[in-house]
């Protein structure tokens, strides 16, 4: 069980990266289709990687903020208001004579 509980957190610990990696993604696409209307294929590469970059940025940005203010989604993620892992409760716990159970 100890195990389950370890990799849930990991999976909360690494939600944040990928929901950016997600939407800088998915905004790099809207940006390629945006880009396929202009004649210039380096201002054309502009264009997806600034829409990319400022979609990215803004999925970070919201997901924080709705971190900041859910407790219990910081809770369940195991993770603390910055978005930073929360390793508390991850200590072995340890027998009377300081080793490990």
């Amino acid at each position: 069980m100890r195990w389950l509980r370890l990799v849930f957190r990991i999976f909360g610990w690494l939600l944040s990266p990928f929901l950016a990696w997600a939407a800088s993604f998915f905004g790099a696409v809207g940006g390629a289709l945006l880009a396929m209307r202009i004649e210039d294929p380096v201002d054309g590469l502009a264009v997806t990687a600034l829409c990319g970059a400022a979609t990215g940025f803004a999925a970070i940005i919201a997901w924080l903020h709705y971190l900041r203010r859910t407790p219990e989604a910081r809770e369940v993620l195991a993770v603390t208001a910055d978005g930073t892992p929360d390793t508390v409760g991850l200590a072995l716990p340890r027998s009377g004579n300081g080793a490990p159970e």
